[in-house]
């Protein structure tokens, strides 16, 4: 691979590649993994330090969340260029391992029927679009790109580390 994850943006899209992000938004692997899991498994941590599979999916939703709010900025031609965000702040300022696998799981589940009702709404001229968040100037279709490609990232951490 061209980029690792300390590039951000670029290196989710390299992940997505050829595939058709739109099949990838309305796939729902992620989710039917998550949802296979215990509540005493969703706390497992592979190392001190590390996300319990909780704040994973936690992180997941709030990055889900951050993206399509700034495409949806982009989308209607709004040039105001967008901050990044620091993930660990949002994590530790959660409640994630507070709440029960199943509000975990609710919160992910309609956050994503959100975006995929959002996504059905832009044309092809909004897709093509541009806007700048963190330190890239990306189209709102590279913004969907980047968002999915996150999810693709960490689903490969949690099967190679936490669900081994």
């Amino acid at each position: 691979m061209k980029y690792t994850v300390a590039d951000g943006f670029p290196y989710y899209i390299e992940l997505v590649g050829d595939k058709d992000y739109n099949e990838l938004f309305l796939a729902d692997e992620s989710l039917q993994i998550f949802k296979s899991l215990s509540e005493e498994k969703s706390t497992f941590r592979y190392a001190p330090g590390k996300w319990s599979i909780k704040q994973i999916i936690g992180h997941m939703t709030d990055h889900e969340r951050i993206m399509i709010y700034r495409i949806l900025r982009f989308s209607r031609n709004d040039k105001t260029d967008l901050p990044g965000y620091e993930q660990d702040f949002y994590v530790d300022n959660s409640r994630f391992d507070e709440l029960s696998l199943d509000d975990v799981l609710t919160d992910f589940e309609n956050v994503r029927n959100a975006s995929k009702s959002f996504i059905k709404t832009l044309s092809a001229e909004q897709l093509a679009l541009i806007g700048k968040a963190w330190k890239y100037q990306l189209t709102v279709e590279e913004m969907l790109k980047a968002t999915i490609g996150h999810e693709l990232h960490h689903m490969k951490v949690l099967k190679e580390k936490y669900l081994a």
